[in-house]
């Protein structure tokens, strides 16, 4: 290596991306719901006790008796332009017996839609925790790629309920790293070790940053909440749901969109489907 390219990366080294805050609100919120009118009110007054941060938006509805088909609900959420839907899962199915699924009208309007969509537990189901429906105290955001992606994290703050919590999580897939560790030691220049040891280490040094410059901003803006940071290797489902677990979320906040696919963003659909228990903020 030459001394222009050791200059080179150590200055890469040092040079860190930082969060960049924004308020996010949202003035017109959908409510979702496969019941009439009345049955709905039950729902919609659950959830704004639960997220009070939407207490101020105006609520509007669409209930089960104004749709049947994809394409009906589609058109219905078109035309109101939503900034939120709030929904559960299963819509219109009795496949909420089941844990298996999310139910195809959710499906769509996950995909679909450019609205984030508030997930809830089927009122029906009885899988929910009924203590995380209280409110939003503890805010988890799961992501493989946390650096830049400011727009994941203030929706989760949006959601903090007053001295909450926000877990900013960012889990590097352990079974990719291993791939390439191995394909690395079959290059003799290489020192497979080092190798291990320098990578691992910047991979989870760059969100370790990240989050670090999160703090000081929300510090700095007054924001009365802690980030916390939650920062490993792993690939199993299991990981995923302990973390939730561990540190009793109330609210777990994914990205579920991918532009490169139409199906629904890395582990967000399984994820989705085991933690049936809690909400999801599904960007």
């Amino acid at each position: 290596m030459t001394q222009i390219d050791q200059f080179e990366s150590v200055f890469r080294a040092a040079a860190h991306d930082a969060f960049e805050y924004d308020v996010v609100a949202f003035p017109r919120v959908l409510f979702v719901t496969d019941g009439n009118a009345e049955q709905s009110k039950a729902f919609i007054q659950q959830t704004l006790d639960y997220a009070t941060n939407l207490k101020q938006s105006e609520i509007e509805l669409v209930h089960g008796e104004e749709f049947r088909t994809t394409d009906e609900l589609l058109k219905k959420v078109t035309a109101h332009h939503p900034d939120l839907i709030c929904t559960y899962r299963n819509l219109h199915s009795k496949a909420w017996k089941f844990q298996h699924s999310l139910g195809e009208h959710l499906d769509v309007l996950l995909q679909r839609t450019e609205a984030p969509v508030l997930v809830m537990p089927h009122p029906e189901a009885g899988f929910a925790n009924l203590d995380a429906l209280r409110e939003t105290k503890t805010v988890m955001v799961m992501t493989g790629q946390l650096v830049n992606n400011h727009a994941l994290v203030n929706h989760a703050i949006s959601f903090v309920a007053p001295e909450g919590a926000l877990y900013l999580t960012h889990i590097e897939n352990k079974a990719v790293f291993e791939r390439y560790i191995d394909a690395i030691s079959k290059i003799p220049s290489i020192d497979t070790d080092d190798a291990r040891k320098h990578i691992s280490h910047q991979l989870l040094q760059d969100p370790i940053h990240y989050i670090t410059s999160c703090q000081e901003i929300l510090e700095e803006k007054g924001l009365s909440l802690k980030v916390h940071s939650l920062v490993s290797f792993g690939h199993h489902l299991t990981e995923y749901r302990q973390a939730v677990e561990s540190q009793a979320v109330n609210l777990l906040v994914m990205n579920t969109k991918d532009d490169e696919q139409l199906a629904m963003h890395g582990l967000a659909y399984p994820l989705a489907v085991e933690l049936r228990q809690i909400p999801l903020l599904m960007l």
